[in-house]
């Protein structure tokens, strides 16, 4: 047999292949960061929710909305926004959904930059995030089961998994057997817990309320707060934005304060909760 100095195409393959896992496998065991770096994956987008860099928003009245907020939630993270009428915390929200895009600075939700150039990904975002209401927002003319699976009828899912799909968050919220009801029939509390399940509807990593208990009563706060628990209880990060001190004065959940647009130093998160 003749020597050959160069090795065969097929042994060639095979040496490379494995030389590739076993940088791989390097990467991945001495530095896992390293290695998500290096295929250009952003690193914060593991470990942060939402991160907000010198987040300015200005109208073009001149009214600053918000200035200079900078802010991270983590992955299962249950988060208070509590500030006054006028605070600027509706705003932050609607930023975070895309509904407003700042003025100025750098906005990161669930892995996507929304504030990069050209970002064109609205629909893709808001398929990942829940969103709640202090008015509801629901279809009057419609029944229970026809608001919850009209979010998922757009999106042109089948009647069959629209029907299981729509059982399945009914029973998370309590309504299975307010299904066939006309939403007019329905108290306030539960006209909320049909907007909680709309929202829960695409299984969302993230849940964005403004003021969702503001039109409710203490009974009914309770009610719709327990669903909210449970939900960060498995998992789901949960942004809720309010003006009630004392709702979060009941729930051991951090704070973010904001007044005036401008994000309140931390230690002004236990003032609140003494009512100082």
């Amino acid at each position: 047999m003749k020597y050959s100095p160069f090795p065969s195409p097929a042994l060639a393959r095979s040496s490379c292949i494995f030389s590739f896992f076993h940088f791989l496998i390097d990467l991945c065991i001495i530095n896992p960061l390293i290695f998500l770096k290096k295929i250009k994956v952003h690193v914060k987008f593991l470990i942060i929710m939402i991160h907000m860099s010198h987040v300015s928003k200005t109208y073009p009245s001149q009214i600053a909305a918000l200035t200079d907020i900078n802010l991270d939630i983590s992955p299962g993270e249950f988060t208070f926004i509590h500030g006054a009428s006028s605070s600027g915390r509706t705003t932050l929200l609607r930023i975070l959904f895309g509904a407003e895009r700042p003025t100025s600075g750098e906005v990161i939700v669930n892995g996507m930059n929304i504030t990069q150039k050209g970002f064109n990904k609205i629909y893709q975002l808001r398929r990942t995030i829940g969103i709640i209401f202090q008015d509801f927002k629901l279809l009057r003319d419609r029944t229970v089961k026809e608001n919850i699976a009209f979010a998922l009828e757009v999106t042109g899912h089948g009647g069959r998994e629209v029907k299981k799909r729509v059982s399945e968050v009914l029973e998370k919220v309590g309504l299975q057997e307010r299904e066939r009801d006309s939403v007019l029939a329905l108290s306030a509390g539960e006209q909320q817990r049909v907007a909680i399940a709309r929202a829960l509807i695409n299984d969302p990593p993230l849940l964005l309320a403004d003021e969702p208990t503001g039109n409710l009563d203490v009974e009914m706060t309770i009610d719709v707060m327990q669903i909210f628990t449970d939900l960060h209880d498995k998992g789901t990060t949960v942004v809720f934005a309010t003006h009630d001190t004392e709702l979060i004065k009941r729930y051991p959940y951090r704070v973010i304060y904001i007044s005036g647009g401008r994000k309140v130093d931390t230690k002004r998160d236990e003032e609140v909760r003494r009512g100082e």
